[in-house]
Parts: C-alpha cells; structure tokens; sequence
C-alpha cells in the first residue's frame, strides 16, 4: 500500500509560471496610456483643422457678403435704373447688410479665439451660437438671391446695360455668400453633433 503523503506532490515539486521579461511589463503598461493620448492629440489636430476651416469658409462669405452689399447700393442710374425702385433688389440689400454683419462678428470671434487661445463665448454656447447662425444666414442668402434672379432675368432680357449687369453681379456674389454659409453650417453641425456636454 502506498502511503498518499508520498502521491501528494511536494512544494519543491508545484512550479510556477515564468515571469515575464521586463520590456514586456514596460510595454504592456505603456500600451493604453499612450493610445489614450495619442487619440485626444488627433481630435485637438482635427478641432484645430475644423476652427480654421470654418474661418476660412466664414471670410469668404463675409467679403461676398460686403461685395454684394456695395455693388448693389452703388448701383443707382436714375429713372428705372435704380435698386431701390425695386422690392426684390432691397430685400438683397438687407440681407448683405445682416450676412456682413453676423459673419464679420464671427470672423473677428474665430481670429481672436485662435491667436490668444481665450474663449469669447463659453464653448456650450458657441456651438448653437454657430450652428443656428450659419443656417440662419445661408437661408436668407438663398433666399435673396432666388427672389431677385427672375426680376435680373427679365430685365436683362429688355436692357442689357452696367445697370442689370451690376445686379447680376450682386446676385452672383450673394449665392457664392451662401454656399460658403452653407459649408460651414456643416461643420457647425458636426461639431454641435460631437460636442461634449458633460
């Protein structure tokens, strides 16, 4: 008969796993921590991009929207050849006068916000501030600009002079305002979508 004292095995007989070597303890506690932060590197990378893209979009339809604005106040001939005679051609002025302002403003935001790296508007804000602006102004601009294209149509048709040319200039300036607007209402919308709240 066996005795099970000497089945059992002994403690010299138990052997442990190796441990393992040092550079994979390193790397294995390195891994999450440096992809953690590589990651919140590329969203500041792509933020970045996405604030001067934006920039860019709103400069661009802030002089549109001036070009506009000038080329139609100046554009007064005497007799029929005068903006203001017509309804179509004033609600365009207004809405170059309101587009310059609000991108202005936002121009002069954004470039202040970049070069000193202050907020002029808590973060929260901004981004509804952002989103409802820009599709606010590309609205109006289209709009501007779809009612006064039949009226330049018909009387490019009967005159053909630097008086509808000029308002067809205009006009053109303000649908280049709005698709700038328009771009940069998607970026807006992105950046609301994606914005944290917490």
């Amino acid at each position: 008969m066996s005795n099970p004292e000497d089945s059992a095995p002994t403690q010299q007989d138990v052997s442990l796993p190796p441990a393992p070597p040092a550079a994979d303890l390193k790397s294995q506690s390195s891994a999450p921590s440096s992809f953690g932060v590589s990651e919140i590197v590329s969203r500041w990378r792509r933020e970045d991009i996405l604030k001067r893209r934006a920039l860019a979009l709103r400069g661009f339809a802030f002089i549109f929207s001036l070009l506009a604005f000038i080329i139609m106040a100046s554009n007064k001939h005497g007799d029929w050849k005068d903006f203001d005679k017509y309804e179509e051609f004033r609600y365009v002025l207004a809405i170059e006068i309101l587009s310059t302002l609000y991108t202005g403003a936002q121009v002069l935001r954004q470039f202040h916000e970049l070069s000193t790296g202050k907020s002029v508007i808590l973060p929260q804000k901004s981004v509804f501030i952002d989103f409802i602006g820009d599709q606010s102004a590309a609205y109006l601009q289209m709009s501007a600009a779809s009612s006064a294209v039949p009226m330049t149509n018909r009387m490019r048709e009967g005159s053909d002079s630097f008086f509808t040319d000029s308002l067809a200039a205009s006009v053109t300036m303000s649908f280049f305002a709005f698709l700038s607007l328009a771009l940069s209402s998607i970026i807006s919308g992105y950046k609301l979508s994606t914005h944290s709240y917490i």
